[in-house]
């Protein structure tokens, strides 16, 4: 299985590691059962050089070094001259840590077709139990530093000190080939140190420009908060308003009422100045506009939101952190909360199958989970169909029953997350059945123990609204004991990868190729669980070839 040789070992080596050893199912499933093709689109054929590796063998070599922890290229490189069953899988003819890099580098755009391969195959092999699934957010980190992390004043420092460093650096280089080669000859071209201060600024300059996207984005956002809700008060529609337009309702609001004072004022006059009815008094405008009452009523409304204000930025500007900040290592990268600190990285979203496979899973940049209850949703709807459409039918199943089989072939059956997805509209948008905790996890065992001995059962059916629904469905022992399969079905593919596989940190930086990996270690995920679990043996693998 060297260079340019099809994925075959030499007889020799199959006596290297017992026949049941995984690696052979990892062999023999890569090479036969998954298709590969858009690994080999991108081999370069023919040309100058030295032959290619086989894509097949360079797929297998890296989902085999993934389920063991190992992601550096160079420690893959020196695992296939001292761990047998790298040896046996490069057949002696070791890649270097280049090309594993180089063949790793290009993940995107190829994960997600081996990701997909591997979910068929597992279907294929009766995997996939969609009665209950559940979605679950990890955080796992980059490849940088949350130390390399700037602020935007920061930001704006080092690319004025950069752009200063290169002009400094062309400068003494142009001197130094004035006196090497004589001035006014040829040989002023750029040297190669000068271009890693260009490379880090052009870093810098991304991350300036990103967070000042995002601020004026959240200030247009805010501006526009304020506009939609004075549009509504002015249309007598009620509501509080967002602490952006506070003041200005408040204004509106005093604006409106001394306009109508006036008005008033201006109407009595007119009437004072005409001629009176027999046996009626005249009226009198009596007090001022300013001394009305409603007119007091809404300045000191608007001393109190000015107040409110003032209290607001100060606290703002008072608040401890350095606020939004920018890693200059990997700009794609976030500082993100966990349980045991702060971590540089990305918050992966995985929705998971009852048998713990990884169904659906994206890579993204958000530190909270909601927003991507709709999407993750949506692909999950995905992958059920493909699930469905390539496992096997049930034992006795006729055509009629295929149709509409029970259990896991009739689609998504129920959506277990967290309390990080609870809002009304992922409770309400349409799709399977779904139970979303609406608090910590103690709370709502102690709800339930509640309800079940009679206890605040009344005061959650009054409440009112999908939330408090939620909450009283969760109440009920029916709701909680489904609810309880939530954390060993989300969780323990987490526990696989990073305490089994060992993977917590991505090798791979800036979000496409980040991606790219972190679908390639799913993938090895689900494959591993269908060897450990008994459906990916030798001989279901030698019927699904039959």
């Amino acid at each position: 299985m060297g260079r340019d040789q099809p994925f075959l070992l030499p007889p020799d080596m199959r006596e290297w590691l017992p026949a049941g050893h995984p690696v052979w199912l990892v062999i023999r499933a890569v090479g036969d059962h998954l298709d590969t093709s858009v690994f080999h689109a991108r081999r370069r054929a023919g040309g100058a050089g030295a032959a290619g590796y086989d894509p097949d063998m360079m797929v297998t070599l890296l989902v085999w070094a993934y389920a063991q922890g190992v992601t550096s290229s160079r420690r893959i490189e020196a695992a296939c001259w001292s761990d047998v069953s790298f040896r046996v899988i490069c057949a002696g003819d070791a890649p270097d840590h280049v090309t594993i890099a180089r063949f790793r580098a290009g993940f995107p755009g190829a994960a997600e077709s081996l990701f997909t391969e591997v979910l068929v195959l597992c279907a294929r092999l009766g995997m996939g139990k969609l009665g209950t699934i559940a979605l679950d957010g990890m955080k796992i980190a980059g490849n940088a530093s949350k130390d390399a992390n700037r602020t935007g004043e920061t930001l704006r420092k080092l690319a004025a000190e950069t752009a200063a460093a290169a002009v400094a650096a062309h400068a003494e280089a142009d001197a130094a080939e004035d006196e090497l080669f004589g001035e006014g000859n040829r040989g002023d071209e750029v040297p190669p140190d000068v271009v890693s201060p260009a490379t880090r600024a052009a870093r810098i300059a991304a991350a300036l420009a990103e967070l000042e996207a995002e601020r004026r984005a959240a200030r247009e956002q805010q501006e526009a908060r304020a506009q939609d809700y004075l549009a509504r008060q002015q249309a007598g529609m009620p509501g509080a308003p967002p602490q952006a337009a506070a003041v200005a309702a408040a204004q509106a609001r005093l604006d409106r009422v001394r306009a109508a004072r006036a008005a008033q004022i201006a109407e009595l006059e007119r009437r004072a100045a005409g001629p009176r009815a027999p046996g009626r008094r005249r009226d009198r405008p009596g007090t001022g506009i300013e001394d009305y009452c409603l007119v007091k009523a809404a300045r000191a409304a608007l001393g109190k939101a000015e107040t409110r204000a003032a209290a607001a930025a100060r606290k703002a500007a008072a608040r401890k952190g350095p606020g939004p900040v920018r890693d200059v290592t990997d700009i794609d990268s976030r500082l993100t909360p966990t349980r045991n600190g702060f971590i540089q990285g990305y918050n992966a979203q995985n929705m998971t199958s009852e048998d713990r496979l990884i169904i659906a899973t994206e890579l993204t940049q958000d530190t909270g989970d909601t927003v991507w209850f709709e999407p993750m949703l949506a692909q999950a709807g995905d992958a059920a169909a493909l699930i469905t459409a390539h496992q096997p039918p049930p034992a006795g199943a006729t055509p009629a029953t295929q149709a509409s089989p029970a259990g896991q072939g009739s689609g998504i059956g129920q959506v277990l997350a967290d309390a990080g997805y609870c809002s009304e509209h992922n409770l309400t948008i349409a799709g399977p059945d779904r139970l979303i905790a609406t608090g910590k996890h103690r709370t709502l065992e102690r709800t339930a123990r509640q309800a079940a001995a009679g206890r605040g059962a009344a005061r959650e059916e009054a409440a009112d609204g999908p939330v408090a629904a939620m909450a009283a469905r969760l109440a009920t022992p029916e709701g909680i004991t489904a609810y309880r399969k939530r954390g060993h079905i989300a969780e323990t593919p987490h526990g696989q990868i990073k305490h089994n596989m060992g993977i917590r940190q991505l090798a791979m930086r800036g979000k496409p190729k980040a991606s790219a990996e972190w679908r390639f270690t799913v993938t090895v995920h689900n494959l591993c669980k269908a060897i450990t679990s008994g459906n990916l043996t030798q001989a279901t693998l030698a019927a699904l070839a039959t």
